[in-house]
């Protein structure tokens, strides 16, 4: 396992993995625009939080 350097790349990391698994395939399928769905990326560290969003 990969250890991130910072709470940043931790959030870039998520959305990936977001797009990869194609984790919004299910909603889609179901019909729900592609507008209406939402990514985002959590980074904890401590009690530092990062929140990131695909743009």
């Amino acid at each position: 396992m990969t250890r991130e350097k910072s709470l940043e790349q931790t959030v870039e990391n998520a959305l990936r993995q977001i797009e990869e698994k194609k984790y919004d395939e299910e909603l889609l399928a179901r019909g729900i625009s592609r507008k209406r769905i939402q990514h985002y990326g959590f980074a904890f560290r401590g009690k530092k939080v990062l929140i990131g969003t695909e743009e």
